[in-house]
């Protein structure tokens, strides 16, 4: 069975974008060749991209821009990789944005979810948003967790988790960038 993969970047006060979606403060250390490259290993482990909604316009025009019109930008490589990979946007609202291998689900999150993590292929990745990551938590579905954690607090902001979740540390690796990324698994709390 596949397994549902979050990665974001969260301040060390634990918000993943400021009260109005900022999230400026993940440009404030300098780029780590190191951890760029775990990112790239992390997307090249998956096929399907899961976002939400009010991501999605933002994300792919940014993507689809670098991979057709940066070939030189250090970003190119991860670029490339997302364009080409399936995405889905999770949405109340919207039956269709256009992008690149872009589809658009409107049914059940849990449901949707689940049938996706038994389909064959690679592991499934979300970047976010907030509350779609915050859905996908609230309703155990995150089967691995990696949190760059920032050197900055912001005091305010959006946070994706909602209440109590237990996760168990797998691996740490600080960064030159004073980021530090984490993995971690999630933990039943009666066992």
């Amino acid at each position: 069975m596949r397994k549902l993969k979050l990665q974001m970047q969260m301040t060390i006060d634990g918000f993943v974008a400021g009260p109005n979606g900022e999230q400026d403060w993940v440009w404030l250390s300098p780029p780590d060749p190191i951890g760029f490259q775990k990112i790239v290993e992390l997307a090249e482990t998956s096929d399907t991209l899961l976002l939400g909604r009010k991501m999605t316009r933002e994300f792919i025009d940014h993507w689809e821009n670098v991979a057709d019109n940066l070939p030189d930008n250090p970003t190119n490589a991860l670029a490339k990789l997302i364009v080409d990979m399936r995405k889905i946007a999770f949405s109340h609202t919207e039956t269709n944005i256009n992008g690149r291998n872009l589809e658009v689900q409107n049914g059940d999150l849990t449901a949707t979810v689940e049938a996706l993590k038994k389909e064959p292929g690679k592991d499934i990745l979300v970047y976010g948003g907030a509350d779609f990551v915050s859905s996908l938590i609230d309703q155990d579905l995150i089967d691995e967790y990696y949190i760059i954690v920032n050197p900055v607090a912001i005091g305010k902001g959006l946070p994706v988790f909602n209440g109590r979740k237990v996760l168990k540390l797998e691996s740490s690796l600080a960064l030159n960038s004073g980021k530090v990324l984490n993995k971690y698994l999630p933990v039943k709390e009666n066992q």
